[in-house]
This record gives C-alpha cells, structure tokens and sequence, in this order.
C-alpha cells in the first residue's frame, strides 16, 4: 500500500464527517427531494470533478447548485449561455486602455471555484470547447501568458433535453470531461407541496455561507488518500474493459446495441467517485459497493448505444446493467 494513503487519521474522518453532515443538512433544508442531486454535487465537490445535470426546466438544477456554492464562502460564477456567446466572454481577452496607452488583461468569469454554466448546449461548440479546455487542463491562456485555476474548480453545468432549436449538442469526447452526469426527475405531491411551504417561509432566499472554501479542500485531501485494494482496482478496469468489448462480453441481446465503450477518464473516475462515495459512508477504503454506488451517472454519458437502441427504447441504464452483471464482482 502507497503510505501516502493510509495515513487518515480517526479525527480526520470524524472532521470529515462533521463537514458532509453541515453540507447535506444545509441543502435538505433548502431543496425539497432530490436527495440523487445531493449526492451526486457533494461527490463532484469532494472528487474535484465537473458535474452536467440534465432535465426539463423548473427541477431546480440552478438553484441546487446555487445552494451548495453558497455554503461555501469561495467565489461562484454563473454563466448564462447563448448562442452569441464569444470564447472571450468566458475566458477573458486583453483591453486597450486608453489612459496608459497599453493593453490590459480581463480575466473572464471562469476564474472561479464554482462556475454554473446554465444551459451550456446553446452556446457554440467553439465557446463549449473554450470552456471545456479550461475544465481539462485547470489553466486558461490570454494573449501567451497562463493562469492557474483556482482550487478547487468545479465546473456545474447544465443542460435541457428536449429543445433542441438553437442548441449546440456537446459531443462525445467533450461530455466525456464531465465526472458525473446527473439526470433529475420530477418531485412527487407531497415534494411540491413542501417546496410552496418553503417558498412561503423563505428560507429558500436565505443562504448565507456556514464553511469557508479550506472545507472543500480537506474533503478532498482526505479522499484522495482513501485506500484503494489491488482488486478493486481490476474490478474497475473489467467494468471499462467490458464496455468496449460488448460483442463478446454481454448477452447478443443488448451487445448490439453498444457503439462505442468509455475511454480511461472513466476508468479514473470510477476510482475518484468510489473514493469519495466511502467517505460519504464513513469508510477509509473502496468496496466494491462503492463504485456501483453511482455507475450511471459515471457511464451514462462513456457509454455510447446506436440508433438501433433508439428505435427499440432501449435506455443506457439497461445497458450498464448488463455490464454489471457481466463482470464477477470480488
């Protein structure tokens, strides 16, 4: 075992906790539900991933991601998307001034810890892929000099399925960049019904911060060093490897459905996610529980199916079941 990850101490478990525990109670208080949504946001926090959620509008996508941003005392960026969306406008340019006769750089709003891109598929695919170069590589350039990002950076974007005039679909390799992708559901009648009450009391307007930004940071030091078997780690890599050998891996049925497997970010993020879903357990080790704990917001946007899924109503989900059960758990 790397000494680097057995060094997590009682207390620092129990601070760990402490920390998650403040986060969950200050979203529930605040979003009616959606406890998929909590999970997933805290994960990408603690994994220091990126994170798209999908829905209709109106299932409180923003206002969730507002919530848990606000928790936290760090600097949050929301950046509207439209189709004139100009690189520049999210990652900054240089100005002339004209009082010093010289050229000035203006960071753009990306400079970040937390950035809401609402509605990313309607800006232009050279804007999106703008955006998601800074995701990848933590950095933005402007006129030859480099900016380190701030830490953390997560990016939480956003996006609607069913309008598709004036979008931009992300593909697939971009998608790929993203964690997870959350896809969230309508509330029930007694949800609905609790979201009226909140309203009416206003606690939902009422979001001051109660963590400072060094909060984050110590959730995730503490689950990078969460160990992680030898074993689980093959687990891991048969899940991704059967994913790109579904002709001979999966039952004919639904292998024919399969185009493209996942690349190894999803290998890696299985391990991230998984470490972060047993510090959310109280754990200081992977099971393999762990790393099923969320497995379609991993693979729903690695996993590639055909038209012919389309046509026969065959969802993702499925598929991934299948791969699950194709691979012998240890």
């Amino acid at each position: 075992m790397n000494s680097e990850l057995k060094n997590i101490s009682v207390e620092e478990m129990e601070q760990a906790k402490k920390i998650i525990d403040t986060l969950s109670n200050y979203y529930e208080e605040r979003i009616v539900g959606q406890k998929n949504l909590k999970t997933a946001l805290l994960v990408a926090f603690m994994a220091n991933g990126h994170i798209l959620l999908e829905s209709v509008p109106g299932l409180a996508k923003t206002t969730a991601a507002k919530v848990l941003t606000d928790a936290l005392a760090g600097k949050f960026a929301k950046i509207q998307c439209t189709p004139d969306l100009l690189p520049s406008d999210i990652v900054g340019t240089q100005i002339f001034n004209y009082s010093t006769n010289q050229f000035e750089t203006k960071i753009g709003p990306v400079y970040a810890n937390f950035v809401l891109l609402d509605e990313v598929n309607r800006s232009s695919a050279k804007t999106q892929s703008a955006m998601l170069e800074v995701m990848q590589e933590r950095k933005l350039s402007i006129a030859g000099v480099t900016y380190e990002m701030m830490k953390p950076f997560i990016v939480i974007a956003t996006q609607n399925p069913i309008e598709q005039e004036g979008t931009y679909l992300l593909a697939e390799a971009q998608l790929d960049r993203f964690l997870l992708k959350e896809i969230i559901d309508y509330p029930s009648v007694g949800e609905e019904m609790e979201i009226l009450n909140r309203m009416e009391s206003g606690i939902i307007d009422n979001n001051p911060a109660i963590l400072d930004i060094n909060s984050i940071l110590f959730l995730q030091d503490v689950t990078r060093r969460v160990y992680v078997d030898e074993e689980i780690k093959r687990y891991i890599a048969r899940i991704i490897y059967t994913t790109r050998n579904a002709a001979t891996m999966l039952p004919k049925n639904i292998a024919k459905y399969v185009e493209m497997g996942s690349s190894p970010r999803g290998t890696i993020a299985i391990m991230n996610v998984a470490k972060a879903v047993a510090v959310l357990n109280g754990r200081n080790y992977v099971t393999p529980d762990d790393c099923k704990a969320l497995i379609y917001s991993i693979l729903r946007h690695r996993v590639t199916l055909n038209y012919a899924a389309v046509a026969d109503g065959i969802n993702v989900e499925k598929v991934i079941d299948a791969i699950l059960g194709a691979v012998d758990t240890p």
